[in-house]
Order: structure tokens, then C-alpha cells, then sequence
């Protein structure tokens, strides 16, 4: 019997503090109250969303993204953050979440999705471009002050 899935959007602080253990695979340095503190924020002033998705009821994977507009991109959606539970990967879960930002930007007007991954998740890259049709065309810089 296939698992019953699920992709919500999280707006209460107990849904966005219930992604938190997934979150924290990826935002390592974060704990619950900087995280439910930067995700409120980010909501607030930068229209960043946070969608989970479920498995039988349970958060197995989860992703922020928001809308942004460059002179390079012009309108277009960042991913912030993807990640999926790690006794949960490769069942395709990412895959679900990435394609519905898809769909959403889409359906909302944008016609770019962009999104950055740290040089060491090999098998991240791998997936983007191979799985989800992505293009390396940059490195991202940065300088901590």
C-alpha cells in the first residue's frame, strides 16, 4: 500500500517548530527559537514560505523558497532551503517538493527557479542537474563581516 503524501504549507509557529528536526539536517547551526524567530521574519518581510511535505502524517521533507527580483533574473523564485529526512532519502520526496515550487512559480508568474548548494553535496548537484534539469551557471561568494 503506498504511503499517503501530502504537501502543506506551514503558517502556524507549532507547524513551522513541527519541520524543525528535518530542518535542522540543513540549518545545523540553527536552533528551534533562532529558526521559528528567522522563519517568522523572513515571512514577514521577504515572503518566504515553507512547505512541508508528509508521509502518513509525518514531516519528511520540507522546503522555503521566496520570490526575488535581479536585474539578472528579473522575477523569480530562490529555493532556500530543501531537505529531506535522512532515513527518508531517495524515495523521491525532494523530488515531490522540488516539482511542486515548480508548479507554484508557474502558476504564480515565475518563470526562473533558482537555488544554491554548498560545494560539498555532491549527491545534491547530482540531483539538481540530473534528476530536476538544472544549469550551474554561477558560484555563489560569500563574506562573512
Amino acid at each position: 500500500m503506498e504511503p499517503a503524501l501530502l504537501i502543506k504549507e506551514l503558517q502556524t509557529n507549532q507547524e513551522i517548530l513541527d519541520a524543525f528536526p528535518v530542518m535542522k539536517h540543513l540549518r545545523t547551526h540553527l536552533d528551534e527559537h533562532s529558526y521559528l524567530e528567522l522563519v517568522n521574519e523572513a515571512r514577514q518581510k521577504e515572503g518566504y514560505r515553507l512547505f512541508a511535505l508528509y508521509k502518513d502524517e509525518k514531516i519528511v521533507a520540507v522546503t522555503g523558497f521566496m520570490p526575488m527580483i535581479t536585474l539578472y533574473n528579473g522575477r523569480f523564485i530562490w529555493v532556500c532551503d530543501l531537505v529531506t529526512e535522512p532515513s527518508e532519502r531517495s524515495k523521491g520526496y525532494g523530488e515531490k517538493l522540488l516539482s511542486f515550487v515548480h508548479q507554484w512559480s508557474e502558476e504564480n508568474g515565475y518563470k526562473i527557479v533558482s537555488l544554491s548548494s554548498g560545494m560539498q553535496r555532491v549527491d545534491a548537484h547530482r540531483f539538481y542537474e540530473e534528476k530536476m534539469g538544472y544549469d550551474k551557471v554561477s558560484y555563489v561568494f560569500l563574506k562573512r563581516l
